[in-house]
């Protein structure tokens, strides 16, 4: 079976995760396509596939090598983003796409405009109809796994190492590390196939900060408020104007970080602002910091103690870090992206991915392009080809490893 062809039946799972439940995973939908996948992974030769109770997916592809070789992980999310219709998917094909404008219900794909899109000429693609996401994020990593799995079950003939295969839930929402089982999973790198452009290799992630900004307010009738009333919607807005203006999301690209602001709220009273802070470098991270808490303090001598809290969490850290000692992990990707007829990239990415907090809890895991684009959007679709060649890098990512095992 085809990658597309997978992915095509597993679209058809409404697998929307939902962050306001509090529950693992967040929604029980998201299990009927993990049982889907187990008893798919039976048929495909993983007896020991199975289900655990926060509805990750884990199984194992034994060795059929006599060397010592390491094992590898590949690791997909099987959740979508919850707000664009993922109970409605009806996936369109353009047969060998000709680089004209792509008219859909209500939008246009136009490769003047899609950086990915113009390159597609001579494919055949998926898209929606317009009204919904696709689902290529992350059903496409999915697919490929499986695919590059039924191969080798295929082809005995082709030797690798022992693979380790892990599905998890609630990656949209941030939480599909929380509960992903390291020591069970027990390889000794992995790979998640979450990504867009073939070739993209990605293993520099922003190291990212959350930022909680309190304002406390005085409030008192506006007729006799001259000198008393403190708004703590100003005040909030004077914290806002004392950071960088040339810092924002709006301004920055590549390597460059940012603040950014994301929900206020509140009256005269008393108001939150919630930040997120980011940047690859973190001795930047630390200056973005202090910066947060140095206008904490002003404010704080400008209208009295206590005005102006500010609470900063980490939430997760740049893998580049941790990836570095093993860097056969992305010289083998990049072999295999060449092999592949590919074009290897290796890109910033502006935002994080699981890997970065598995590859913090022991296992280094940078991330590859899927062939799919345009994620979480209305206008996303999946190539059929750059699908087929990202099976083809999994397969030749394991086929290095199995030849070369000294080099790691």
């Amino acid at each position: 079976m085809k990658a597309y062809e997978r992915m095509l039946k597993y679209v058809e799972f409404d697998t929307a995760s939902d962050e306001t439940t509090g529950t693992w995973p967040s929604t029980k939908k998201q299990l009927k396509l993990a049982e889907y996948l187990v008893n798919e992974m039976k048929e495909l030769g993983i007896d020991n596939a199975e289900m655990d109770e926060f509805g990750y997916v884990y199984g194992t592809v034994p060795a059929n090598t006599d060397k010592e070789v390491p094992t590898i992980g590949l690791i997909a999310h099987m959740d979508v983003v919850w707000d664009l219709g993922a109970d409605r998917i009806k996936p369109q094909f353009v047969k060998n796409y000709d680089g004209s404008v792509i008219h859909l219900n209500g939008i246009d794909l136009d490769p003047a405009t899609d950086k990915f899109l113009k390159n597609r000429i001579g494919h055949d693609l998926i898209t929606t109809d317009g009204t919904t996401l696709l689902g290529g994020d992350d059903k496409a990593g999915v697919a490929e796994i499986l695919t590059a799995v039924e191969y080798m079950k295929e082809h005995p003939e082709f030797k690798h190492g022992r693979v380790q295969i892990g599905f998890t839930p609630d990656e949209e929402i941030g939480m599909s590390p929380e509960k992903f089982d390291v020591k069970r999973f027990d390889a000794d790198f992995g790979y998640t196939l979450d990504g867009e452009n073939m070739g993209g290799i990605e293993y520099q992630n922003f190291n990212a900060v959350s930022a909680k900004v309190h304002v406390k307010g005085l409030d008192i009738h506006p007729g006799s408020a001259k000198d008393t009333m403190i708004n703590s919607i100003e005040v909030a807005r004077e914290f806002d104007d004392m950071l960088p203006q040339h810092e924002r999301p709006v301004d920055t690209e590549g390597f460059e970080g940012f603040y950014h602001l994301m929900e206020i709220s509140g009256n005269v009273s008393e108001c939150e602002c919630a930040y997120i802070l980011r940047d690859h470098d973190w001795s930047k991270m630390e200056i973005k910091q202090q910066m947060m808490k140095d206008i904490t303090a002003k404010l704080n001598e400008k209208y009295g103690e206590g005005t102006v809290t500010t609470d900063l969490k980490l939430q997760y850290k740049n893998m580049e870090e941790k990836i570095k000692p093993h860097m056969h992990i992305i010289e083998n990707a990049r072999k295999a992206i060449t092999e592949a007829g590919a074009t290897p990239e290796t890109l910033p990415i502006r935002g994080g991915t699981d890997g970065a907090t598995l590859s913090f809890r022991g296992l280094p895991c940078p991330n590859l392009g899927t062939g799919s684009f345009n994620h979480h959007s209305v206008s996303e679709y999946a190539d059929i080809q750059d699908m087929d060649t990202a099976v083809k890098i999994t397969l030749n990512i394991l086929k290095e490893y199995e030849e070369h095992p000294q080099k790691v």
